[in-house]
C-alpha cells in the first residue's frame, strides 16, 4: 500500500509557493524548519512499514522505530522549544518563528504522523493475523486462555505491580518519562463509594504477553497460531486480585514523555557527578511535555489524569489505537524467520585474512577501508586485540562515545594496561541516553589503570579515533583507525559506516594532536592534513566550497557530493546556495534533517538532495569536491568525518575529518560508495523545494538498483585480496548518465 500523504510541509511552515524576494539569499524562508524536516524524515521511516518489498515483520520493525524516534524527538528536541514557549520567549528562529509558533506546527504535524502510524498498525495487524500472528482481544479469549493468564498474572505480574489508590491520603504518584500506566474507576462491591486507582507498569515489563500457541487452525491452516495479549488488557481482567472488594467501572491507559534535555554549565567542578545529578535526574523528573491518552478511556478518567498531571491542552494527545507503538518490536518473533530479512553475515576483509589476521601488515601494505555492516566490525576488534598482545606496541589511545554493555573494546583496553601498555581512553559521558553506561565504563577503566579523560565540559568529544604506537626497526610507527561511527559492535551490524586504517605519518601526527587537544587543552592549530572541530571542519568545508565556486567561475568543471545524516547549519547551507548560483553541480545524500531547499530558481536549481531509508541505517559522513575536474575523478578531494553539517558538530563538539589520499581507498569511497548511493532507486526519496519528500520511482526502461543489496553481494575495493581483483573490476558502477 502506498500511503496517502496527509502532511503538506510547505503549508506547515507558512512558506507555500510565495514568490521569491528580489534577493533569495536574504529570504528567511530559504531555510526549511529543522524540526519539521525531522518529522518528514520520520514519516519516511514510517512509510517503509508500508513498503511491500520488505518482509512483514521488518515492516513492523519500521513502525516500531518510527514510534521510538518520535518519543526521543519530543523528549530532546521539543523539550527545549517547550521551555521557551512556556516562558514566553519572543526570539525568532532562522525562518522567523517564535518557539510557541514552532511548537504549534510541530504538534499539528506530529498529530497527523501518529494518525498515519495507527493506520499502518491496523494494516500490519491484519496482515500478521493472516500469517497466524494474532493480537487477541478479551472477547476472543477461551476459558483455557483466561485460566492460563490468571496463573501468569499471579506468578509474573502480581509481585511487581503496585496498586495505588488516589485519595487525600494517597496522592497521585510520580510517573517517570516513558511511563506507561493503567488507570481504573473502581466501585466498592458493598457500598456506593468509588475511587480512582493507578497501576504503573514497571520498566522492562513486556508489553505483550504470549499465549499458548494454537494448532494449525489459523486462516492459512499451515502454521500454529502465535498469539499475544496486551498487558493492559491482562491487568484489567484480574484487577480485582489487586483491589479486593472493588469492581471496575472503567479503565484506560496513558503514557507520558518528560523533558529529557539538559546542559552542564561551564562552572561545573566535577563533570562526572554533575552529569549523574543533572542528566539522569532530569530524565526522571522533567516537565511533562506530552501526555498520550487512550481515546477509549472514559471521559471522567481522562479528566482525572489531566488534572492530576497539570498539563495544558497543547500537551494532550488523545490516541485512537495502540499507545506506545515502539513496543510493537516485541511482536517480531524468532519463530517466523520467513517474515524477516534473510540473515546477513558480514565479510572479513580478505587482505587481512590472507595475512593471517595481521592488521599491522595489512595497513603497512596500504591504507584500507572497512565498510560496515557489509564488512565485519571484528576487524576493528582484531586491530586492538593484536595491539594488546604485541610486545612492540607501547601506547594505545582510544575514544569512546557509545558502546555496548559487553564491549570488547572496553575489555581490551583493560587488558592492554595489564600487558604494560600506556593506555588513554577518552570517554564522552555526555553522550545522550548513554550517560550512565559511559560513566560505568569510565570507572571500570580507571580502576583497571587506564588514563581516563572525560573531555570538555562545554564540548562533546564525538570524534571516532584510535591510535596505536609501535616500535619497528628502531623507529616509532603510528597506526590509526578513523571512523564515521561508534565503537559499538551491535550498531556496526545495522549502520552503514566507514572504518579507515592507515599508518600515514602525517595522519598519525594529526590524530595525536587531536588527542592532545582533548587531554591537555592544546588546541590543534597546526593540523597538516586533517581538520577538527570546533571550527576547523567548518573552515575547511567553506574553503572547499569556495574553491568549487572559483572553478565554476573560471569555466572548469565544478561539483560537490556530500553524504551525511543531517544538514541544518545555515552557514554551510548558504555556502551551498552560493555554489549553486555560481553553477556548481551539487548532489547531497541527507538521511535525516535537511533545512536546505533544493531546486529553488535563482537559489538552488543546481542542487539535488536525496534521502535513503532501507534495511540498514545510513550513517557514514563523506564529503567530496571535484577540484576543477568534476565528480567522480581521481583528482577529486575526498574526506570522511564524524561530523554532520550541524552547528553542534561544527562548533560545539570535538570532531575529526580526514582526507582520503590512497588511490584505492579514494576509488572505493568515491566511485563505489558514493556512486552506488546516488544510483539507488529502490530505497531513496527525493527532497523537494517545499521541505517535503517523494519516493524515487523507476523511470521507463531504468533498471532497479538497491545500494544495500549491491554492497552485500560485492566486495569492497580497498580490502580485497588478489583473488578478488578480477571479480570486481574498478568503476563498474560509474556511468555519468546514471547520476
Amino acid at each position: 500500500m502506498k500511503m496517502q500523504r496527509k502532511i503538506k510541509p510547505a503549508e506547515a511552515n507558512g512558506s507555500g509557493n510565495s514568490k521569491p524576494k528580489s534577493d533569495p539569499m536574504s529570504d528567511p524562508t530559504r531555510f526549511y524548519n529543522r524540526e519539521l524536516s525531522w518529522l518528514e524524515f520520520n514519516h519516511r521511516v514510517l512509510e517503509e512499514a508500508a513498503n511491500r518489498r520488505h518482509p512483514l515483520l521488518e515492516r513492523l520493525r519500521f513502525l516500531s522505530i518510527s514510534g521510538s524516534n518520535l518519543d526521543e524527538f519530543y523528549m530532546v528536541r521539543v523539550s527545549s522549544l517547550f521551555e521557551r514557549a512556556h516562558a514566553g520567549d519572543p526570539a525568532l528562529n532562522e525562518e522567523g518563528f517564535t518557539a510557541a509558533q514552532q511548537l504549534a506546527k510541530i504538534n499539528e504535524f506530529a498529530s497527523r504522523l501518529t494518525n498515519d502510524q495507527q493506520t499502518l498498525w491496523n494494516q500490519l495487524r491484519t496482515e500478521m493475523a493472516s500469517e497466524n500472528i494474532v493480537i487477541v482481544e478479551e472477547a476472543d479469549l477461551t476459558a483455557g486462555d483466561r485460566a492460563a493468564l490468571e496463573q501468569r498474572f499471579m506468578d509474573e505480574l502480581f509481585p511487581i505491580l503496585t496498586p495505588i489508590a488516589v485519595d487525600p491520603a494517597h496522592p497521585f504518584p510520580f510517573i517517570p518519562s516513558l511511563g506507561f500506566t493503567v488507570v481504573f474507576d473502581l466501585q466498592h462491591v458493598d457500598e456506593q463509594r468509588t475511587m480512582h486507582a493507578l497501576l504503573p507498569i514497571p520498566p522492562m515489563t513486556p508489553r505483550f504477553m504470549r499465549l499458548a500457541d494454537l494448532g494449525a487452525s489459523g486462516s492459512n491452516g499451515k502454521r500454529p497460531a502465535i498469539r499475544f495479549v496486551r498487558i493492559e488488557q491482562a491487568i484489567s481482567l484480574f484487577v480485582t486480585r489487586l483491589f479486593h472488594s472493588y469492581r471496575p467501572l472503567g479503565y484506560g491507559a496513558f503514557r507520558i514523555l518528560r523533558d529529557s534535555d539538559f546542559e552542564v554549565g561551564p562552572q561545573s567542578e566535577n563533570l562526572q557527578r554533575k552529569v549523574e545529578e543533572t542528566a539522569l535526574n532530569r530524565r526522571k523528573t522533567g516537565m511533562v511535555i506530552r501526555l498520550e491518552v487512550d481515546a477509549a478511556m472514559p471521559a471522567n478518567l481522562q479528566r482525572f489524569v489531566i488534572e492530576q498531571l497539570g498539563v495544558g491542552p497543547t500537551e494532550i494527545f488523545r490516541q485512537e489505537g495502540l499507545l506506545g507503538l515502539a513496543d510493537t518490536k516485541e511482536l517480531i518473533t524468532p519463530d517466523r524467520p520467513d517474515l524477516v530479512f534473510t540473515p546477513y553475515v558480514p565479510r572479513f576483509p580478505e587482505r587481512v585474512a590472507v595475512l593471517n589476521g595481521d592488521c599491522f601488515a595489512a595497513i603497512r601494505q596500504k591504507d584500507f577501508v572497512v565498510h560496515h555492516p557489509y564488512e565485519s566490525f571484528d576487524v576493528v576488534v582484531q586491530f586492538l586485540k593484536q595491539a594488546v598482545a604485541d610486545p612492540n606496541v607501547i601506547a594505545i589511545k582510544w575514544t569512546l562515545y557509545r558502546t555496548s554493555r559487553d564491549s570488547p573494546v572496553v575489555q581490551l583496553l583493560k587488558e592492554a594496561v595489564e600487558a604494560g601498555k600506556a593506555v588513554t581512553a577518552v570517554v564522552e559521558i555526555k553522550a545522550r541516553f548513554d550517560e550512565l553506561a559511559n560513566i560505568s565504563w569510565a570507572r571500570m577503566l580507571a580502576e583497571a589503570g587506564v588514563h581516563v579523560v572525560y573531555g570538555f565540559v562545554e564540548l562533546k568529544t564525538h570524534a571516532k579515533l584510535g591510535l596505536i604506537v609501535r616500535r619497528e626497526a628502531g623507529k616509532i610507527v603510528t597506526y590509526c583507525h578513523i571512523g564515521t561511527g561508534n565503537y559499538h559492535p551491535t550498531t556496526a551490524k545495522l549502520y552503514t559506516d566507514i572504518s579507515f586504517f592507515t599508518c600515514d605519518p602525517v595522519i598519525g601526527r594529526d590524530v595525536g594532536r587531536i588527542f592532545n587537544f582533548v587531554t591537555g587543552y592544546a588546541e590543534p592549530e597546526h593540523l597538516v592534513a586533517m581538520a577538527a572541530s570546533p571550527h576547523g571542519i567548518r573552515r575547511r568545508i567553506m574553503q572547499l566550497i569556495g574553491d568549487e565556486i572559483g572553478h565554476a567561475q573560471a569555466g572548469r568543471p565544478a561539483a560537490i557530493w556530500m553524504k551525511m545524516n543531517a544538514l541544518v547549519d545555515t552557514g554551510i547551507i548558504d555556502g551551498l546556495y552560493e555554489a549553486s548560483r555560481a553553477g556548481v553541480q551539487v548532489e547531497l545524500i541527507v538521511r535525516g534533517m535537511c533545512s536546505l531547499r533544493p531546486g529553488v530558481p535563482g537559489l538552488s536549481e543546481h542542487i539535488r538532495v536525496k534521502s535513503m531509508i532501507g534495511r540498514f541505517l545510513e550513517h557514514g559522513r563523506i564529503y567530496c569536491f571535484g577540484a576543477g575536474h568534476g565528480l567522480p575523478s581521481r583528482e577529486a578531494l575526498v574526506y570522511i568525518a564524524s561530523a554532520d553539517m550541524m552547528l553542534r558538530n561544527l562548533d560545539r563538539r570535538v570532531e575529526a575529518m580526514t582526507p582520503i589520499r590512497n588511490p584505492t581507498v579514494h576509488e572505493q569511497i568515491l566511485d563505489q560508495i558514493m556512486v552506488a548511493n546516488l544510483r539507488d532507486n529502490q530505497q531513496s526519496w527525493r527532497i523537494t523545494a517545499n521541505g517535503g519528500s517523494e519516493r524515487i520511482e523507476l523511470a521507463p526502461g531504468e533498471e532497479p538498483f538497491n545500494a544495500h543489496e549491491y554492497f552485500m553481494k560485492n566486495p569492497s575495493l580497498s580490502g580485497r585480496g588478489e583473488a578478488l581483483k578480477q571479480h570486481f573490476p574498478p568503476q563498474t558502477l560509474w556511468r555519468r548518465a546514471d547520476i
